[in-house]
């Protein structure tokens, strides 16, 4: 009963996502807080320095997916302290649907906000900064909302859902790197998502279908690399999961098929709930994320 109402209540928000986007752009003006109530969408909070870089190529990683990637249960309030000074450096770009954006521009790694008064966070924090100290130009870009089935919200290339909404924002950030004189670089595509296309037997059975031909649109037209380095992930232990496993095995097969694509487990990282990431559990996804990457790299 508790996981149906917070579906619903995603569903809700995602229902108001796209009135909000098609009327006013990625966050204008607003977004929908915790507790359902539209209220001002602060500016992002940091800026890139303006000062021109002298490396002219940008290494991009695209995050993607649902609730985890999202950060649902990301308190800010327990943001990662960052003694090294990396976030500054590392520029972010992201949409939130219904909840905050960073309005069409580039910043430097930080809280989204939306789910609490801090903001929330994702697996990107520990991910790009792992990144970055691998020598990375980084910029990442994270498109991602909790509750978003793949078959149902995300759909196909073409069929006019989240996932072409996702590649036309990334066309416009991508767009706005060339146009500072920097060559953009794919470097990675990650996908945490899966749980909502388990609630029944028929998204389940059809997901590998999908994800296959979501990734593959992904690798060829959207980056340019057919071998473009792809990391997986789903909660395993998520009840709908255990009750159609067909989500996480074509994942696995996916990763065991596919060139360059590796499944991640999030067994074993701590929770808030039946299935959302403690703040410390999304630090720890970040770095099963990266070394997934690394290793996919390292061949």
């Amino acid at each position: 009963m508790f996981i149906r109402q917070i579906k619903k209540m995603k569903k809700l928000r995602y229902k108001v996502a796209v009135l909000m986007l098609a009327l006013a752009g990625q966050c204008a003006g607003n977004y929908v807080n915790s507790a359902g109530a539209a209220v001002d969408c602060p500016a992002p909070n940091k800026a890139i320095v303006n000062e021109k870089s002298t490396r002219t190529t940008i290494d991009l990683v695209v995050l993607a997916g649902q609730s985890n990637m999202q950060g649902w249960q990301g308190n800010a309030a327990k943001y990662p302290e960052d003694p090294e000074g990396l976030d500054g450096k590392i520029r972010f770009y992201w949409v939130t649907p219904g909840y905050s954006s960073s309005q069409g521009k580039w910043t430097s790694l930080q809280p989204q906000g939306g789910l609490f008064p801090q903001g929330h966070f994702g697996p990107e924090v520990s991910l790009a900064r792992n990144l970055a100290r691998s020598g990375k130009n980084l910029a990442v870009f994270k498109y991602s909302l909790g509750s978003t089935s793949l078959a149902t919200e995300w759909k196909g290339p073409g069929e006019k859902g989240m996932y072409d909404s996702m590649t036309v924002a990334l066309d416009s950030a991508v767009k706005s790197l060339q146009d500072q004189g920097f060559e953009v670089v794919f470097k990675a595509f990650f996908w945490v998502q899966g749980e909502s296309d388990a609630k029944n037997q028929e998204l389940a059975e059809g997901y590998g279908d999908c994800l296959k031909k979501l990734l593959d649109d992904f690798r060829t037209r959207v980056a340019g690399n057919s071998s473009l380095p792809v990391i997986l992930g789903v909660d395993e232990q998520h009840l709908w999961v255990k009750q159609f496993p067909q989500v996480v095995e074509a994942q696995k097969k996916l990763a065991q098929d596919g060139r360059n694509i590796a499944f991640t487990s999030m067994i074993g990282l701590e929770k808030a709930d039946s299935t959302h990431l403690t703040p410390k559990g999304l630090v720890e996804h970040g770095d099963r994320l990266f070394a997934a990457c690394k290793a996919l790299t390292a061949k």
